[in-house]
């Protein structure tokens, strides 16, 4: 399927490893010109060296925390002055801490929230101006299925992936007239080292092995497996296409069935 996505510039958050990794890596594979940030240096500098010998293109890399203002707006700065813009902004980022109701403190919910929430809001309002110019654009969100069923002792996600969710609809309706979509992509459970801490964490609370967590956790997955990372990139790749120009404003779950509502 020809996606069109050849020299289009792309910018990934949180892309040094696991599902941002994977994405990264389905963009290069279609020929566009990759850039992704990270925290992690040694990291980010293992993955664009894998990329390259993978798919022979470079990849621009960014040290970025995005629980900071300043280097997201570095990042963009940068990106933008090599690429000449950001054509494709995919807004992903790690997971907060877990927790209920009564465990989170108020420093928690703000980590959360700078984390999760204004991170994208932040990237999305840089790169929109030369989007708005271009008359074209894609901002894609990474969230969770938790924003359509809500996960036991993930009370931060719950609450704040879902006010993403409020601002993708509220903007998709903003900026269509410029021909930018603005979609979510909600990986369900993924072979990530994320979902790895969750299920090492639960099982030293129900003192089973983590092994047999992430066979339960399979279980109640209609497919009867976790997703691999590859498999949600491939969702967002094709948001980001010609192919998908029609699509915006959408929540779109990848979870082998395991969101139970209709």
């Amino acid at each position: 399927m020809f996606l069109g996505l050849s020299r289009k510039s792309v910018l990934v958050t949180a892309a040094s490893n696991g599902i941002g990794r994977a994405i990264a890596e389905e963009f290069a594979s279609e020929g566009a010109r990759v850039a992704i940030c990270s925290r992690n240096k040694e990291n980010l500098l293992k993955t664009t060296d894998e990329i390259k010998s993978k798919f022979g293109v470079d990849v621009l890399w960014c040290v970025c925390d995005l629980s900071k203002r300043k280097d997201i707006e570095n990042t963009i700065a940068a990106v933008e002055k090599e690429f000449n813009g950001i054509d494709i902004l995919v807004n992903n980022c790690g997971g907060p801490i877990r927790g209920n109701f009564i465990d989170v403190q108020d420093s928690d919910w703000q980590n959360a929230f700078n984390q999760m929430f204004l991170s994208a809001v932040t990237a999305t309002k840089l790169v929109t101006p030369k989007m708005i110019e271009k008359e074209w654009g894609r901002i894609i969100n990474i969230t969770s299925i938790s924003v359509k069923q809500p996960i036991d002792n993930l009370i931060l996600s719950n609450a704040i992936r879902t006010g993403l969710v409020g601002l993708t609809k509220s903007l998709s309706n903003e900026l269509g007239k410029y021909n930018i979509t603005v979609n979510n992509v909600a990986p369900g459970y993924t072979l990530t080292n994320r979902v790895y801490e969750i299920a090492v964490n639960k099982a030293k609370e129900l003192n089973i092995s983590h092994e047999q967590v992430l066979t339960d956790i399979a279980r109640e997955i209609p497919l009867n497996r976790l997703a691999s990372p590859k498999e949600i990139a491939a969702l967002v790749v094709f948001l980001a296409s010609m192919k998908a120009s029609y699509i915006t404003g959408t929540t779109i779950q990848v979870d082998g069935g395991y969101i139970k509502g209709v």
